[in-house]
């Protein structure tokens, strides 16, 4: 079978957050990481990349997308979708927006649409500002981000830096008058020349609307909630055939660990929640220079149950890391800190990786030498537990987007596991 639906994704949890929402639907969803070196053997209907490059230099995100979009296209997929962050993490210069243009210069595509709402995690747009739960982007958490710090919350503010092209709107009051009157729209903004489009979305019925509307549009992009109808919709369409391809996965015998990276304030919550019961080890980048990660595995080796190796930490004291080294040197220390303990812990018999933060989650899956995952059931919207091989070991990862979860995550997460 080819592939229909072919996805880019600028993070390895934003990956598998869509790939987990996508299979939902029942249809098979494949999460390749990296963009494989061979042509695709074996696709699945819906074929998701996983990249790592939210913050690389624009020319090398574009390139490595092109990449991407290429191999996708070979595998048969019709139907693409560039995926990013539900907070619009991007800085001024991109990867958003110059990563969607060269997509749409390979396709041919005049025109796409940009849609990061997930209502179901608390993220929505109304008059193309961006809300966290309540919270206008720039008032949330996200204003601290260390590397995406989001200073504005108007979605098209943000984006016509990034782009060549005329940047438009569809308000919540043209989505409300359903799919129709969002082709209409899109229409009327193409004839003025409006190449990038902001639609708003508030509630999943929307996403709805709009993915009926803009699913033959070639190119969509947004955050993984966008994508969550289209697989009934190519269904009705009569792309996806009338039976769902099951995925078999088994629960790998061996330990749980949990790996934090991520500096979120939802992550923060869950590190301090699951170090109340269980052994923990913090990282420190200025530690970590000086005597290396040899520390925290002889730590590991001497840990029953399932442990907790983190280097999340406050702003303030990112904020301190950063000034003395570097904001780039402070998270590479920490990623490759990250990689040496996950094949360390792999090898220690440690199969049921639980891993916090995109950068974090790219550094380990790297490190591992995954290439493939099989997507599995959700532990929380947008976070399911993966299966894979790494070195002839039957391993499962569930890699978790900072903001993603509630305050016990970790620990559901890994009895999830456990009843499978």
């Amino acid at each position: 079978m080819a592939a229909f639906f072919g996805a880019i994704a600028d993070d390895f949890t934003g990956a598998t957050d869509l790939a987990g929402l996508l299979a939902r639907s029942g249809v098979r969803v494949s999460l390749r990481i990296g963009v494989p070196d061979t042509p695709a053997e074996d696709p699945a209907g819906f074929e998701v990349i996983a990249m790592k490059i939210r913050t690389n230099p624009v020319a090398d995100a574009q390139a490595q997308a092109v990449k991407g979009l290429n191999w996708l296209r070979e595998a048969g997929a019709q139907q693409f979708y560039w995926k990013y962050c539900s907070t619009f993490d991007s800085t001024a210069q991109g990867n958003i927006g110059p990563v969607a243009e060269a997509m749409m210069a390979q396709l041919d595509v005049q025109q796409t649409i940009y849609c990061p709402a997930f209502p179901e995690n608390g993220r929505s747009i109304f008059m193309g500002n961006l809300f966290v739960g309540q919270q206008p982007l720039a008032e949330s958490p996200m204003k601290d981000h260390p590397l995406t710090p989001m200073r504005d919350s108007n979605l098209m503010r943000l984006l016509e830096p990034q782009v060549t092209g005329k940047v438009g709107q569809i308000s919540r009051l043209v989505v409300a008058k359903g799919a129709v009157a969002i082709r209409e729209e899109l229409a009327q903004l193409k004839a003025q020349g409006v190449a990038h489009v902001i639609v708003d979305a508030v509630a999943d019925e929307d996403l709805g609307q709009i993915a009926t509307a803009c699913w033959d549009l070639g190119l969509m992009t947004g955050g993984s909630a966008l994508a969550m109808p289209l697989p009934d919709i190519y269904r009705a369409a009569g792309h996806m055939g009338d039976q769902a391809e099951q995925v078999t996965y088994k629960t790998p015998d061996g330990r749980g660990l949990i790996l934090s990276g991520s500096c979120s304030v939802m992550t923060q919550t869950q590190v301090q929640t699951y170090a109340k019961g269980h052994a923990s080890y913090q990282l420190d980048p200025r530690d970590l220079l000086q005597t290396g990660v040899q520390p925290a595995l002889d730590w590991l080796t001497g840990q029953d149950g399932a442990p907790l190796i983190y280097a999340t930490a406050a702003p303030d004291a990112v904020r301190a890391i950063q000034a003395e080294l570097g904001t780039e040197k402070a998270g590479e220390i920490v990623e490759d800190a990250m990689a040496v303990i996950a094949v360390a812990a792999r090898d220690k018999g440690f199969t049921r990786l639980v891993v916090a933060g995109g950068e974090t989650s790219g550094a380990v899956t790297q490190a591992l030498g995954v290439q493939r995952l099989d997507v599995g059931p959700e532990v929380a919207p947008g976070v399911p537990w993966c299966f894979a091989q790494s070195a002839g070991v039957s391993i499962a990862l569930a890699l978790k987007s900072g903001n993603f979860g509630d305050p016990q995550f970790f620990a559901t997460a890994l009895t999830t596991l456990e009843n499978l």
